[in-house]
Order: C-alpha cells, then sequence, then structure tokens
C-alpha cells in the first residue's frame, strides 16, 4: 500500500542536549506546543521515557469540536540523536511512524521530524491536518530550544 508523508526541517541555535530535553519528554510538549496535556500512559523498558514507553499528547485546538489526543508508543530512543514513535490509537492513521532525527550543525542543531503511514481515506483525512501541523509545530520547537538556550548559563 501507499504512504503517505508529512516532514518538517529546522535548525535551532541550541544544543542537541537542548533539544533533545524538550523532543523527549512528553510531558514537556505544552510547553513548546500546541498540545494542552503531555504525560505517560506506561513507562518504557528501560527507562521512563525509553522504548516501549506510551506517551499521551492532548492538542490545545479544538478540531471539529472536540481535542485531538494522540496515544504514541516510542519505538527507538538514542539519546539526543533520534527519537520514533508509532500511533497506537487516537488519531485515525495506520501503520504511522515518525522519526525525529537530531544533527549537530554550527552552532546549533539541525531537527528533522518525518511521518509516514498507510495511505487510507481516514489516513488522507489526517494528512490534510499534518502537512500544515508539522511546519507549525517545528516552528515552535526551534523557537522554545533557542529561549530555552538563552536562558541557560
Amino acid at each position: 500500500m501507499a504512504q503517505l508523508h508529512v516532514e518538517a526541517e529546522g535548525t535551532a541555535k541550541a544544543s542537541p542536549e537542548g533539544v533533545w530535553a524538550l523532543v523527549s519528554d512528553a510531558t514537556r510538549y505544552p510547553s513548546w506546543g500546541p498540545w494542552s496535556d503531555g504525560h505517560y500512559e506506561k513507562a518504557g523498558e528501560e527507562s521512563p521515557r525509553g522504548v516501549g514507553a506510551v506517551q499521551v499528547l492532548r492538542s490545545a485546538q479544538r478540531s471539529m469540536g472536540r481535542h485531538t489526543t494522540s496515544v504514541e508508543k516510542i519505538l527507538v530512543f538514542e539519546e539526543d540523536r533520534h527519537l520514533a514513535y508509532t500511533v497506537i490509537r487516537g488519531i485515525p492513521v495506520r501503520n504511522y511512524r515518525a522519526d525525529v532525527t537530531l544533527t549537530p550543525s554550527g552552532e546549533g542543531t539541525h531537527i528533522r521530524w518525518a511521518a509516514t503511514w498507510d495511505n487510507t481515506l481516514l489516513g488522507r483525512m489526517a494528512w490534510r491536518g499534518l502537512r500544515t501541523f508539522y511546519p507549525e509545530m517545528m516552528t515552535d520547537l526551534v523557537a522554545a530550544a533557542e529561549r530555552d538556550a538563552a536562558q541557560s548559563p
């Protein structure tokens, strides 16, 4: 089956560690992005936020009269480098996988957040929203990472 794809890239004037602190902890998502809640339903196998952890993110904005909640399972957790997850419920996508990759770049960090999922009717509906959501999320993430970097000694 064909796959749908969205991605966003940005470069933050912040260390990979600083960006990682934001993207690897669901409880911090509401502090930088369009979420009203971020928490863990289940701890990871080797660390609370690591592989096997189940995170829950609730959107701050209402879509079609309700908030959207995404429940995601962490697949890859490589400190300061790579986070991957799959959606296990909440948004109508099948075989969704997202990868967040951090690469040192000059005096900052290049961030790439990309996702693919099956091209189904509901998947196409999700794609319409996610294709604008991802670039907005990236703008928010870069701004938060730079703000945090400027505040740290």
